[in-house]
């Protein structure tokens, strides 16, 4: 014991950066390789897929030859993950799904080039449950951008996130500069979908921050990438009162605080005046030299459009006005009154998470051609 002691106070002192930056090299170099495995992997199964296609329309193949080839393949290759009935089925639909859209202009002889930054499980959840191209490109793009698990993209596709994302009415184009105004823009949606609350309908706005603060992983998840949680019923203090904000935020894309304000009744336009208060302390109190100005939120159980748009037509701070929807219920359930997680908690979490998609990603890498995990 006494020797290793001795040994280690002789090691250089440069030596623990060298030692860290060694393992970081090594983790993004697996990164770099998985990513460059899953390429081919994706370009393989376009291949395959592109073939059958091609032989059911010169050659009439029917389904019980594409059954024979997938037992052949596999009996030639013992061991191989990836080559199952429905796994090919699903290569053949890829192709499909892509290149005969492509037909005016040519059909294309490899997979667009968001199909091939994703893991194959999430290009399998793609064409089974988004049918309108357009609509299929932004969700992969999205996902390439945030690095999501497949779990969160079968969520972001059954709570419409595409049609939500930009949606919610606001003032940015006169309030913020461009191109600030547009990336805001795309930041917020309407409606937030919080159904992993279940609440009364006469449920007041304390028992939706509680229930909100209690899922604060999937609250920030519904939020989007770049939002950092400062705190709830943040102390203000302006002249002699005090004013405590709901839910304040940081956006680290951004760069500005994000306020939100929740309403468990319908938008009425003093809102606009409060939260505008709210912004401007903020911004005189709270804000850095190099911060952007302060956003506000305002979630509602309903608005009327025309009465929003006059309430924020004259207004210069950047405010959007959005609903949100829960899960109803009775009563409020016992699940709910949990506390806020920890730190410690919520990196546990998205550790998890990041663990989750690199697994997706290695799932059936060398030597096998992409494993049977695609649902």
């Amino acid at each position: 014991m006494t020797t290793q002691v001795a040994s280690i106070s002789l090691l250089p002192e440069s030596y623990p950066v060298l030692l860290e930056n060694i393992k970081t090299r090594i983790r993004e170099s697996q990164i770099k390789a998985a990513m460059s495995v899953n390429q081919e992997l994706i370009k393989l199964h376009w291949w395959i897929g592109s073939e059958i296609v091609k032989r059911q329309e010169e050659e009439g193949w029917g389904s019980q030859v594409i059954e024979r080839l997938c037992k052949d393949v596999q009996i030639s290759l013992p061991g191989l993950k990836g080559f199952s009935r429905s796994n090919v089925f699903y290569m053949k639909t890829f192709y499909s799904s892509y290149a005969k859209v492509q037909q005016a202009v040519g059909q294309l002889e490899v997979p667009p080039d968001y199909c091939l930054s994703i893991p194959w499980g999430h290009n399998v959840i793609l064409i089974n449950k988004v049918k309108i191209l357009e609509e299929r490109e932004w969700y992969a793009r999205r996902a390439v951008e945030c690095g999501c698990s497949r779990s969160v993209l079968e969520m972001w596709i059954e709570t419409r996130l595409y049609h939500r994302q930009g949606k919610a009415l606001n003032n940015f184009q006169k309030s913020l500069p461009s191109p600030h105004s547009d990336l805001a823009e795309q930041v917020i949606k309407d409606p937030y979908c919080f159904d992993f609350l279940t609440l009364i309908d006469e449920a007041r706005e304390k028992e939706i921050e509680d229930g909100l603060m209690d899922h604060l992983q999937k609250f920030l998840l519904e939020l989007g990438n770049g939002f950092a949680f400062v705190g709830r019923q943040v102390p203000l203090r302006v002249g002699n009162e005090d004013f405590y904000l709901d839910l304040l935020f940081y956006h680290i894309k951004l760069r500005c605080y994000f306020l939100i304000e929740l309403k468990a009744v319908k938008f009425k336009p003093d809102f606009a005046g409060q939260i505008n208060f709210y912004l401007a302390a903020i911004d005189d109190k709270m804000k850095q030299s190099d911060d952007n100005p302060t956003i506000g939120l305002i979630l509602c159980k309903g608005k009327d459009n025309l009465i929003v748009e006059y309430a924020l037509r004259n207004n210069t701070s950047p405010i959007t006005v959005a609903n949100f929807e829960t899960q109803l219920a009775k009563a409020l359930p016992d699940n709910l009154q949990g506390k806020l997680p920890t730190v410690e908690e919520i990196e546990a979490e998205l550790g998890r998470s990041l663990h989750l998609q690199t697994e997706e990603i290695l799932d059936g890498l060398p030597g096998a051609l992409g494993g049977e995990g695609v649902v």
